[in-house]
């Protein structure tokens, strides 16, 4: 009886999730532009869709500033995550603070805060207000996600891999990095994920002429349900969900790898050594 209640709530949970999710694909195929009723499938709010300008310039915006902040957001969190790892005391905890108040802060208070920031120093609001916004609430995200691979690393692996004779840039790149991508990469896709969904601090820190997608479907909606949102949430939704799915067999590829001795750091070491000991037998 337990386990029967245990997996209805559970079903429950992904129904009240995915049933919307469901719902909204089944009418992105509908060929009537009311909700309640079927009007057979079509794939006509597709093809206008992607003949309607203003979608496509918003997606083309969302996509450029989702990208350019993911990436940059990364770079700078996985450095800043190092950073933090390897320092110690007071200086860690109040980093650590700082990283959380613009997780828990909250996204109005955010946007008025960069708001005013580019106001007084007479920057024009648009495509770069708009990146530098993305950029700035991404890169604590990105560190929360790196430093619990941080934690599981073994501090003897760079070590070992100067001891033997890699340069720290080789032992960076070649150890340090294939032991954190998977949390790097988690950050990446939240990174990009985030971009493409805010809508607060997009909305505050945006130009005119400039509106991601979220800005755009939000002026739409405020005229009726327009089927080619339907049809624009399914291409979004399954393009993650393909992404997810990619990265998550990839990541089990690796890990397998690694399980049998095929791959890691500590076969790079090794293999270093040996290039290392030929060079000087060598000279």
């Amino acid at each position: 009886m337990v386990k029967f209640l245990q997996r209805t709530y559970i079903y429950l949970i992904f129904a009240f999730l995915y049933l919307p999710i469901a719902v909204l694909v089944a009418l992105s195929f509908n060929d009537a532009r009311s909700r309640g009723t079927w009007g057979g499938f079509t794939l006509r709010w597709y093809g206008e869709l992607f003949r309607d300008r203003t979608i496509m310039n918003s997606l083309y915006s969302t996509l450029i500033i989702g990208i350019s902040a993911a990436v940059i957001a990364t770079i700078i969190g996985t450095i800043a995550a190092i950073g933090i790892h390897n320092s110690h005391g007071w200086r860690r905890k109040l980093v650590m603070n700082l990283t959380y108040i613009p997780v828990l802060n909250p996204d109005i208070v955010t946007a008025i805060s960069l708001m005013i920031l580019f106001v007084f120093a007479r920057v024009r609001l648009g495509y770069l207000t708009l990146l530098l916004a993305h950029i700035t609430f991404n890169i604590p995200y990105v560190i929360l996600s790196v430093l619990p691979k941080l934690r599981q690393l073994n501090i003897h692996l760079y070590e070992a891999a100067v001891d033997l004779g890699a340069t720290p840039w080789y032992a960076f790149r070649k150890v340090i990095i294939p032991e954190i991508m998977p949390g790097i990469v988690t950050g990446l896709l939240l990174a990009f994920t985030l971009s493409i969904d805010d809508f607060v601090i997009s909305f505050f820190t945006t130009g005119s002429g400039v509106s991601t997608l979220s800005i755009t479907v939000y002026s739409m909606a405020r005229r009726g349900i327009n089927p080619k949102i339907n049809a624009l949430s399914t291409i979004m939704f399954t393009f993650v969900l393909v992404l997810l799915v990619i990265v998550n067999i990839r990541q089990g590829r690796d890990e397998k790898k690694e399980r049998n001795g095929k791959h890691g750091p500590q076969k790079e070491i090794v293999d270093y050594s040996y290039e290392f000991a030929a060079s000087r037998a060598d000279s």
